[in-house]
């Protein structure tokens, strides 16, 4: 296991700018995700870690070394693509294994590994079957085995569950979460996804344009969010974000389309002010004194109802 600092990382592609000065520091054993929305980097980062793309200006340290030019199979890394990138000649023991022979390791030492790695991942009656033979979470599992052989110091993550339907998805969250328990490596995941961001990680990184908006452990970026990109990718639905103008007096409000709000202790807003009122869909409840709006869509999805309704200008959920 090792840590992984990263610090001050551009990349660049031709002109074009992809990071720009990006610092993460990740702890030895830490399982941290890299969410944003598609084009914002984390996969380009991702691959800098594991030396598939060159840093075009900063640093990256795993453990007590730094990578910058250290070759990808130097690094002690093991990574899991989206696509599995499964050998379909060989079968499932056979594609666990090929890391280990490359390395030289002998044949009964790359035989206990796989099996070892195989009993981790209820895979042992697998083993002699090829890839078109198996399931799209079957494959995963084989592509996450053929990483644990190689006993890492640093798993990289690039997105592995997108081509799972939403069940499989749900308990690979799960498989994941409770290799990483287990096994205690220090992980790197990638994803576009919040929720799986949010179930999976001690630590998340939000990206947005090549930048890091926010680090922090999972509820402090859902309660605080530093940022208006922050608060509305973060949660599920997203935070209600309202326009309205600060009124000092008395009592501290937000005017929102002739509503008086609360304004936030502590706030340094002045009066005047133009502001933007943020709430979750669960602190919002239906009361006799409150303000009146129009249900536009009700959205049953079985544990709750989502009901969107239109106030002023807005629209909430």
């Amino acid at each position: 296991m090792a840590s992984v600092a990263i610090a001050d990382v551009y990349k660049s592609f031709g002109s074009v700018e992809i990071l720009h000065g990006v610092s993460v520091d990740i702890e030895d054993g830490e399982f941290v995700t890299l969410v944003g929305p598609s084009g914002c980097g984390k996969s380009t980062l991702l691959r800098m870690i594991a030396g598939l793309e060159k840093i075009s200006r900063g640093q990256i340290a795993i453990g007590e070394r730094v990578v910058n030019n250290v070759a990808p199979k130097e690094r002690d890394v093991a990574m899991v693509f989206q696509n599995y990138a499964l050998y379909p000649h060989m079968t499932v023991a056979e594609n666990m294994a090929f890391s280990l022979m490359l390395k030289g390791v002998s044949k009964a030492e790359s035989e206990a590994g796989v099996r070892r790695a195989a009993e981790i991942l209820g895979l042992v009656p697998l083993l002699s079957r090829y890839p078109r033979q198996l399931s799209g979470g079957q494959r995963q599992r084989v592509a996450m085995g053929r990483a644990i052989v190689r006993n890492p110091a640093v798993f990289l993550f690039d997105e592995p569950l997108s081509n799972l339907d939403a069940k499989l998805r749900v308990q690979m969250r799960a498989e994941i979460k409770e290799l990483h328990q287990r096994l205690k490596t220090t992980t790197v995941y990638v994803t576009h996804d919040q929720i799986e961001a949010m179930t999976m990680a001690d630590k998340i990184v939000v990206m947005h344009d090549g930048l890091v908006e926010q680090i922090g452990p999972p509820l402090e970026l859902y309660d605080r969010p530093n940022n208006l990109f922050v608060a509305s990718f973060i949660g599920s639905p997203a935070m209600n974000l309202l326009k309205g103008v600060v009124r000092k007096g008395d009592k501290s409000v937000v005017d929102i389309s002739g509503t008086a709000f609360p304004l936030a202790p502590g706030s340094a807003a002045k009066d005047s002010q133009n502001v933007v009122y943020g709430v979750r869909p669960e602190h919002l409840e239906i009361h006799p004194d409150g303000v009146a709006a129009r249900i536009s869509v009700v959205e049953p999805t079985g544990s709750e109802t989502l009901v969107f309704v239109r106030f002023g200008e807005s629209e909430m959920v």
